[in-house]
């Protein structure tokens, strides 16, 4: 670990970047009581045009003011409706009561001292969410949440332990990415090359937010669909959706463990979808083609990296065509375990590269402030979560009560 704690920077709300408002507005459509306005970011390029388009057709403008808006929302960054200034006041006016431009509230951003940057994202109704900015030469990758909490209950993750309090919507995701590539920018990291779904939440038990997420990423913000990962512990139902897509979106499986009964000890999910069944469903989404598999490994002393697991992890990797990250287990407070030792590492690594199956060591990036793998857990909000899923988390895809950490 470095030798020196990371700098925390709090952002107290009289020095937040002052907002602009035209008109103040209620946060719902006075025209209909107990409606929601909807927010712009959440919107996929189509369903942006088509609504904007209404509005402006509605209000007898030109065609442009849609596109003048959409702009504003991808490539324009405004920051609100308020700002975007070559629409005549009135339109804006008009399109505040109508609609919301609204990003996940700044609270602190810690920095480490390898340059990793932790973000502590302040959602509606009081949940708070973690994203990582990681700089890498010739890249900046941004790992962003997709649940508050999480209900799958790994035993080697933070997050897990922490509970679950609601999914995110598809704006509070494509919100993270919004506002921490702008934070990017300003404090000189570069712009953000690489997206992975790897931050707090099991991204493929929320398809109904992560999907359009997922195309309002590429083809909004224009980041390139072999850019953006989703990682998953193993919800077929959602690798099979995913597959089903064009675009090329890379996929990375949590396995942590190459035979079923390990990977049942350390994932709960691993009851209702078993690693046969699982690899199964890998082989046929490598089959769609030009799909990338990922297999994250956390390495863990005495649990996982016995050299007599190394053969079936080989077999598993070779069947799929997978490349496997190796990743030293960052300590959480919740589990007495240590990472395995460096030489365990390498003989792991050496085995791989002879089988021919590409490999890397994920070195440990941020862990000075809780922002490596497994470590984000919000911890600044103890307690505010429940262990139950809610909305359109499938029961099928998440854990019973009893199962994993409570």
């Amino acid at each position: 670990m470095p030798g020196r704690r990371g700098c925390l920077i709090r952002i107290p709300a009289n020095r937040q970047p002052p907002v602009t408002s035209v008109s103040p507005k209620p946060a719902s459509d006075p025209a209909r009581p107990g409606t929601e306005r909807p927010n712009l970011l959440g919107m996929t390029p189509g369903e942006l045009g088509e609504a904007l388009d209404s509005h402006f057709l509605g209000r007898g403008q030109p065609a442009y003011r849609a596109r003048q808006t959409a702009r504003w929302v991808h490539a324009g960054d405004a920051r609100s409706i308020a700002a975007m200034t070559d629409l005549p006041l009135a339109e804006r006016n008009a399109l505040e009561r109508s609609f919301r431009l609204e990003e996940p509230e700044l609270d602190t951003v810690s920095v480490s001292t390898d340059g990793t940057a932790k973000h502590l994202w302040r959602l509606r109704g009081g949940e708070v969410v973690e994203s990582v900015l990681i700089p890498a030469p010739g890249r900046l990758t941004l790992c962003i949440s997709s649940q508050a909490g999480c209900a799958l209950a790994c035993r080697f993750c933070a997050t897990g332990w922490s509970g679950f309090g609601r999914q995110l919507s598809a704006a509070e995701i494509a919100g993270q990415y919004r506002a921490s590539a702008r934070w990017a920018g300003e404090h000189g990291m570069g712009s953000v090359s690489n997206v992975v779904f790897m931050g707090m939440g099991e991204p493929l038990a929320n398809r109904k937010a992560v999907f359009p997420a997922l195309t309002i990423l590429n083809s909004g913000y224009g980041l390139g669909a072999r850019r953006i990962t989703v990682s998953t512990v193993g919800v077929i139902p959602g690798i099979e959706a995913l597959a089903e897509r064009r675009e090329q979106f890379r996929l990375a499986l949590s396995l942590h463990a190459p035979v079923s009964e390990l990977r049942r000890e350390l994932i709960p999910l691993e009851k209702r979808y078993p690693l046969d069944q699982l690899i199964n469903t890998l082989e046929a989404f490598n089959r769609s083609g030009g799909r990338r598999i990922t297999f994250e490994y956390t390495m863990i002393r005495g649990v996982n990296d016995d050299l007599a697991l190394l053969p079936p992890l080989t077999g598993l990797a070779r069947r799929v065509q997978a490349f496997v990250n190796l990743i030293p287990f960052n300590p959480i407070p919740y589990v007495d375990w240590r990472p395995s030792h460096r030489n365990r590492v390498q003989a792991y690594r050496q085995g791989l590269e002879e089988a021919g199956v590409p490999v890397a060591v994920r070195e440990p990036r941020g862990r000075d402030i809780d922002a490596a793998c497994g470590q984000l857990r919000a911890a600044r909000y103890p307690g505010r979560r429940s262990a139950h899923p809610v909305e359109d988390a499938s029961p099928a895809d998440l854990p019973q009560p009893g199962e994993g950490p409570q």
